[in-house]
């Protein structure tokens, strides 16, 4: 392994839940659970103390449901403008509290049977920031869940260049990095510097907030 461990906290109120995935992870020599909570409110509590990497969290809990934990720890100012990657657990795909937490700024959602080799493969993905986790079902989620008018693009969206508008278009679709560069007969690398300078021009967090931001003003 090189580099240090990817740190997760798990933010469930079903402690069986919170075993099985402890295990999951922690049988991975890049991967370490750092924290537990079984509700929002002391979810909160947890990630500021331990400050990981990626929060797993339940949309539905007692005491704060995940929705509100998660806007709380995205407004951190503790965190410097630079939170954990959040992501949203829940029980069906087309889940529109989901959908509320990824615009207020998660980094994706996971269902809760998902097989333990896609929890990995998702934790890992939104750590690195490659690509969008699931990228189909989070499509699908907005494409449900759209309004069926379309914002005015901003200002910014024009100062794309012609290349950057191409790699976004991509990018809106879920490709990944590796994917893009393979379209596109680029290398690895200077995708990523397109994808850094798109979200930085669109004050963008990461590639799933440019999928948002795509279905809400109708370059999906």
């Amino acid at each position: 392994m090189s580099g240090a461990a990817i740190r997760v906290v798990l933010v469930d109120d079903q402690a069986l839940f919170r075993a099985g995935i402890r295990m999951v992870i922690d049988s991975q020599s890049d991967l370490e659970v750092v924290g537990e909570a079984g509700d929002g409110e002391d979810g909160v509590r947890v990630v500021r103390e331990v400050r990981p990497d990626v929060v797993l969290m339940d949309i539905r809990m007692p005491v704060r449901d995940g929705l509100a934990a998660t806007a709380d720890l995205l407004a951190d100012p503790a965190f410097a403008g630079d939170p954990p990657k959040i992501v949203m657990l829940t029980t069906f795909d087309l889940d529109e509290a989901a959908a509320r937490a990824i615009r207020q700024g998660a980094s994706g959602f996971l269902l809760k049977d998902a097989d333990p080799e896609f929890l990995l493969a998702a934790i890992r993905t939104v750590h690195a920031g490659s690509s969008v986790i699931a990228a189909s079902a989070t499509r699908d989620l907005f494409a449900h869940f759209a309004d069926s008018t379309a914002a005015p693009v901003p200002a910014a969206y024009g100062d794309l260049t012609e290349r950057e508008r191409e790699i976004f278009a991509l990018a809106a679709r879920g490709l990944s990095n590796a994917e893009i560069a393979q379209r596109e007969f680029l290398s690895e690398a200077t995708v990523k510097t397109h994808i850094s300078r798109i979200l930085g021009k669109l004050a963008l967090r990461d590639r799933v907030q440019l999928v948002v931001f795509a279905f809400e003003h109708g370059l999906a």
